[in-house]
């Protein structure tokens, strides 16, 4: 009879070993669920949320407070976001306007352990932010990066994030327009991508998906005047982020050639009805001294002039310092452009190169 039960015994644990290897040679997917009945669509769908939603995390933006009665500092949620994992190192790519103004950032990974980042760089001109945990690389899990110039009209896209702090919400879209202008916290995105797959708070900063899972934008915004998704989103074009994050990762910032002047601020050129950008001050021994572009001057009596009013900077025309930015952004330190002014009525041209911004 023992001899039995060690037999019995024996077949359990050969069983179990052969259950497990079995179940080990099954892909995950195929274990937890069956596709039989569904679309090709639909399985395209499942497939893509099961291979990225472990390259989105949480992101929690806190802020620093003092108690106006006791004095006590302490700490508030002050927002919540999506990023995603941009490499093995903990580099995590976001929205800047999810960490803006933030004391501390927290990442929460797939697993629900939760990291604390450090500010890499940042590009508020883009609405971009490169952030870095301490996670092990085993957790990591990095998007593929695809390509946006390929977009058409038409295209399936996938967006995950975490809206309302839902965690890991796939909804799924088309691109609906390509080459969008879009104003974000007053400053001027263009070249955006417009989807019709919902953007809701709290996606703002997840990934943008085409139907093979590769990255091909970064989801920034809603056009909805109650702030609820209304078939109108907007990501930044991929090949865009290609560009961006390098600097952000190496400098902090975007490395944007200048002219070598200061400029006036806009809301006081806009008390005076100046159509353009104020040169306020121009730096000693840059290309624009050179070229003899002038300043705000001060005479003797304390009268002050006007001097140069930047109105183009080549086929590009120059409305406000918004303009002046994305224009100078088509181009590199060492290239030359034709500075076009106004200088008390009369119209200037320099021949300018640009210099590479100091710091």
């Amino acid at each position: 009879m023992a001899q039995k039960t060690v037999h019995f015994n024996l077949l359990y644990v050969l069983f179990g070993i052969l259950l497990f290897g079995l179940l080990q040679s099954t892909p995950a997917t195929a274990r937890t669920q069956s596709t039989e009945g569904l679309t090709p669509d639909e399985v395209n769908n499942i497939d893509i949320f099961n291979k990225t939603n472990k390259s989105v995390v949480y992101v929690t933006n806190s802020r620093i407070r003092r108690d106006y009665f006791t004095l006590n500092i302490y700490e508030i949620p002050a927002g919540t976001g999506t990023g995603f994992i941009w490499n093995k190192e903990g580099l995590v790519v976001t929205n800047y306007h999810v960490i803006e103004a933030a004391s501390k950032v927290e990442i929460t990974l797939w697993d629900r352990s939760a990291w604390e980042a450090e500010v890499v760089g940042v590009a508020p001109s883009k609405d971009l932010a490169v952030l870095k945990i301490k996670a092990p690389s085993r957790l990591l899990f990095p998007v593929t990066p695809g390509d946006s110039t390929t977009l058409m009209v038409g295209r399936k896209v996938l967006a995950i994030g975490n809206p309302f702090g839902l965690d890991t919400t796939l909804t799924v879209g088309v691109v609906s327009a390509l080459g969008r202008e879009v104003e974000i916290s007053g400053r001027k995105i263009e070249g955006l991508i417009q989807t019709d797959a919902a953007i809701n708070p709290g996606n703002s900063g997840g990934p943008l998906l085409d139907s093979k899972g590769r990255l091909i934008g970064v989801n920034t915004l809603i056009y909805s005047p109650s702030g609820a998704s209304s078939g109108v989103g907007f990501a930044i074009p991929v090949d865009s982020v290609l560009e961006i994050i390098p600097q952000l990762i190496e400098h902090g910032r975007i490395m944007r050639p200048i002219i070598g002047i200061s400029i006036l601020d806009d809301s006081i050129a806009r008390q005076y009805r100046i159509r353009g950008v104020v040169v306020l001050d121009v730096s000693k021994n840059l290309s624009a001294a050179r070229a003899g572009i002038k300043g705000i001057s001060r005479d003797r009596r304390g009268n002050i002039s006007l001097g140069d009013i930047i109105t183009k900077v080549d086929d590009f025309d120059i409305r406000n310092q918004n303009d002046l930015y994305l224009a100078l952004e088509k181009y590199k330190p060492g290239d030359t452009v034709t500075v076009v002014t106004n200088r008390n009525g009369r119209t200037m041209r320099f021949q300018i190169t640009l210099s590479a911004p100091e710091g």
